[in-house]
């Protein structure tokens, strides 16, 4: 049966041949770490033939511990590489220190890479930016300095780097307004302000099609989201478009804020946050087809979706088949309880465990062989998140699933092979609890 409509745009085909799925704001499991992707406020910079992704880690909340690197060849499925930066014991990166929005830059003429972001103390009252460099983009980068970008004040940052290879660093500036500063020939250094904006905004990025820079950003709402608006311009320089809406108004772009917007094949997707400001390890990552086209940008949310990164291309996900966990056959203490919020208005619980608990649902069907993303729906009314082995016809995938914060249940990926016809799939614990599980939605074909 059919999960979700997703509307049409130009950027949407029919048909792809990826089977893997994007699904904005469920638990993303690292493969080789068994935990959520931490990778927060960041951006991705594709490197040969692999895409890197740079973000913030926040298991610990506010507080700097580190900045994190995954690699992943087709922008799905992603591992963990190491961090660039970790805390140290005092200074920048040292303790209740606020490091956030990294951004990572190659340098072509000092074959560097050079990372800027957000420096500031526990209250936010330095309002400063820091860089460091890198001699490979996932390895340990070396600390230079952090500074008022020409004397002014700098929270949200980004980057980005022109055609011709200069680079440019976006700051927010509140009491003067969003700001773009041009950087020296080596991305070190602040050598003067190109733009500045005198409305308020905040998490800068900046896309480029036909000639025409799009300037993404937010409002000043704190961790809450609001309607992102964007901005245009034939010159970095100016003059720029009043601002504009390119989601739904009223969605609060799609309860997510603008991070980063990346160029795939001939495409655009946009990156944002979902921020949970009472928990920030459980924020979760809005990725979205994005339409560029003359002097506009539009986007419209979906559930699931597939992603061509050899052509841009970006389609709506296969249809899906519905398994409920309360059905399946349960084991150990697994057992059927009631879920107001599930879809049959019961789950499988008491996964794990010390009695081992674990869900089986026998002849799920697969119209062909293919790798590809199956969404568990899940509960998991702790603080932090939980983990489970998927196993799938003998083959386990180690899954995190984070907190669902009440309400309706919450989604988790797994990225499996399926056969051809029937297939089993198994979710049991690890030592602890597993998830209490609603039910699975698997690709028909």
């Amino acid at each position: 049966m059919r999960s979700v409509t997703i509307a049409t745009i130009s950027l949407l085909v029919s048909a792809t041949n990826a089977a893997l799925q994007v699904v904005s704001g469920a638990t993303w499991t690292a493969t080789n770490t068994g935990q959520h992707i931490q990778a927060h406020g960041g951006g991705i910079l594709k490197v040969g033939e692999k895409w890197y992704w740079v973000g913030e880690d926040k298991t610990n909340g506010t507080a700097f511990t580190n900045i994190n690197c995954y690699s992943s060849s087709n922008l799905v499925e992603w591992n963990y590489e190491g961090a660039l930066l970790t805390r140290t014991s005092s200074g920048d990166t040292g303790p209740s220190r606020v490091i956030e929005r990294p951004k990572v830059m190659f340098n072509k003429k000092t074959n560097k890479y050079v990372l800027w972001m957000h420096i500031d103390s526990s209250n936010y009252g330095e309002a400063k930016i820091g860089v460091a460099t890198g001699d490979s983009v996932c390895g340990k980068y070396t600390y230079v300095r952090s500074e008022r970008p020409l004397g002014f004040e700098s929270r949200d940052s980004g980057v980005y780097v022109d055609d011709d290879g200069k680079g440019y660093l976006l700051t927010e500036d509140r009491r003067n307004g969003l700001r773009i500063n041009a950087l020296s020939d080596d991305y070190l250094t602040i050598t003067s302000n190109v733009y500045t904006w005198k409305e308020k905004y905040e998490s800068p990025a900046i896309a480029k099609k036909g000639g025409v820079y799009f300037m993404f950003a937010s409002q000043l709402t704190g961790w809450d989201p609001n309607d992102n608006y964007y901005s245009t311009s034939t010159s970095l320089s100016g003059p720029w478009s009043g601002w504009k809406k390119f989601a739904d108004s009223g969605s609060n772009t799609y309860a997510s804020q603008t991070t980063y917007i990346l160029p795939v094949g001939d495409g655009f997707m946009y990156m944002g946050d979902r921020w949970i400001s009472s928990n920030l390890m459980r924020s979760t990552y809005i990725w979205l087809p994005l339409t560029l086209s003359g002097t506009s940008a539009s986007m419209k949310n979906s559930i699931n979706w597939v992603l061509d990164t050899a052509t841009g291309a970006m389609a709506a996900g296969a249809s899906e088949n519905s398994y409920e966990g309360e059905t399946a056959t349960l084991s150990g203490g697994a057992k059927s309880q009631s879920c107001s919020g599930c879809s049959g208005g019961k789950s499988a619980g008491y996964v794990g465990g010390s009695t081992s608990g674990a869900v089986v649902f026998g002849n799920v069907q697969s119209d062909k062989a293919t790798k590809t993303t199956v969404r568990i729906k899940h509960l998991n009314g702790d603080s932090s998140q939980r983990v489970a082995d998927v196993v799938v016809n003998g083959k386990s995938v180690r899954t995190a699933f984070l907190p669902h914060g009440g309400g309706d249940p919450a989604s988790s990926v797994v990225h499996v092979e399926l056969k051809q016809g029937s297939n089993e799939i198994r979710i049991a614990g690890t030592g602890g609890w597993g998830p209490d599980v609603d039910r699975i939605m698997v690709p028909l074909s």
